[in-house]
C-alpha cells in the first residue's frame, strides 16, 4: 500500500505585502499515509520537511525514474517496517531571492511565523493530526536543516524533534568562502548590488547568475535586514575590498546554530530529539560547522545525536532514510 499526496493552498496573513511582493498563496504538499483515513478518530503524529535553499516544498515531489522522490522513499520505509506512520508536511517559504532560512526578516516575510504558527494551526485544523510537541517534528536539509534547528530550538512548545541534513553553521566557514567570490562577480555589475538585483529579479532564466552573488545577496536579506536601507538589508562585507563589517556580521552571528545554542540552552534542552548529520565532502565545508555545533551541545549539556558520512553536500538524498525513520520512530500519535 502506498500513501498519496495532496496538495492544500494556504492563504497567509502574515506574508501579506512582503517586501518582496512574493505571492501570500502558498501551495504545500501534504504526504498522507496509507491508513489515514481509515480509523475513526485516529490522529497522526507529523513531520515538517524543509527544502534547501532555491528549492521549495513542491521539489520533493520531483519525478525521477531513476530516483526516489520524498513521499516515495517513505513509501518504502514503511512497506519495510523501518519507519511508523505519519504526515509530511513539505512548506513553501521560497522568496524572489531563493529562499527565506525559514526567518522572520523586513526583507522577505515572516516565514518562521508562517511555519510556526499558519501552517501547524492550519494544517490541524484540517487533518487529523497530533497537537503536542511530542507528536510534532521538522526536518530538513542545508538552508532547511538549518531552518529545523533554528525553529525547533526557539519553539520547542511546538515541535518536540528536530533533525537537520548538512544544514548551515558555522558561518565564518560556510559563507566565508563566498565573500571574496561575491566581490568579482559584483565586478560585472560595476560594483554595485542594486544593479545585480535589478538584473537578477528581471531575468526569468536565473540558472546563470553566480552563485556567490546570489547567495550571499539571499543571506543578507535574511539575517541582516534594514529597513532605513535603499535594498532593505544590510551586506556583512565592502562590496570593494570584501573586508568584513563588523557590526552586520555581530547580526549574522547571532543567528548561527553554533553561537545561538547557549542562548536556547534551556530549550534545546526541552527537545525529545536533536539529530543532524554532514557528509566529510560537503562541498561548503558544513561538517566543520556540525562539529562544532555538536561540541557547543556537549558543552552546554544537551543530548543530540551527530553522525558523519563520507558524502558530499548534492549526493546525499539517501541520507533522508535516516531521519524520516528515526523521527517517525520518536514521534508520539
Amino acid at each position: 500500500m502506498r500513501g498519496r499526496v495532496q496538495i492544500e493552498s494556504v492563504g497567509s496573513v502574515v506574508l501579506k505585502e512582503n517586501a518582496l511582493r512574493d505571492p501570500r498563496l502558498r501551495h504545500v504538499p501534504v504526504y498522507l499515509p496509507p491508513s489515514y483515513g481509515t480509523v475513526r478518530g485516529r490522529r497522526y503524529p507529523v513531520i515538517y520537511c524543509l527544502a534547501g535553499f532555491t528549492s521549495t516544498g513542491r521539489s520533493f515531489l520531483n519525478f525521477n525514474p531513476w530516483r526516489e522522490n520524498l513521499p516515495e522513499r517513505f513509501d518504502r520505509l514503511l512497506a519495510a517496517g523501518r519507519a511508523r506512520e505519519a504526515v509530511l508536511v513539505m512548506p513553501d517559504c521560497f522568496t524572489a531571492l531563493g529562499g527565506s532560512q525559514y526567518l522572520n526578516s523586513s526583507a522577505t516575510g515572516r516565514y518562521e511565523d508562517h511555519v510556526v504558527h499558519e501552517l501547524v494551526a492550519f494544517f490541524e485544523d484540517k487533518l487529523s493530526l497530533s497537537r503536542r510537541p511530542a507528536g510534532r517534528a521538522i526536518v530538513g536539509k542545508s538552508s532547511g536543516g538549518y531552518g529545523a534547528l533554528m525553529l525547533a530550538m526557539k519553539h520547542p512548545d511546538v515541535f518536540g524533534h528536530a533533525a537537520s541534513h548538512s544544514g548551515d553553521m558555522f558561518f565564518e566557514v560556510c559563507y566565508g568562502g563566498d565573500i571574496p567570490k561575491f566581490v568579482t562577480a559584483l565586478g560585472k555589475y560595476s560594483g554595485s548590488v542594486d544593479r545585480f538585483l535589478k538584473a537578477f529579479l528581471a531575468a526569468r532564466d536565473k540558472e546563470g547568475f553566480d552563485h556567490a552573488l546570489v547567495n550571499l545577496t539571499a543571506m543578507s536579506a535574511c539575517y541582516s535586514p534594514n529597513p532605513k536601507s535603499r535594498r532593505g538589508f544590510d551586506l556583512p562585507c565592502d562590496c570593494r575590498t570584501g573586508e568584513i563589517v563588523p557590526e552586520v556580521w555581530a547580526r549574522w552571528k547571532a543567528l548561527d546554530p553554533v553561537c545561538a545554542a547557549a542562548r536556547f540552552r534551556a530549550n534545546l534542552k526541552k527537545l525529545k530529539t536533536i539529530f543532524f548529520d554532514c557528509g566529510t565532502r560537503d562541498e561548503f565545508h558544513l561538517h566543520l560547522g556540525a562539529r562544532k555545533f555538536a561540541q557547543a551541545l556537549k558543552n552546554l549539556g544537551v543530548r543530540h545525536d551527530y553522525e558523519e558520512h563520507g558524502l558530499g553536500h548534492f549526493d546525499m538524498a539517501e541520507r533522508w532514510d535516516r531521519s524520516l525513520a528515526l523521527l517517525s520512530r520518536q514521534l508520539k500519535a
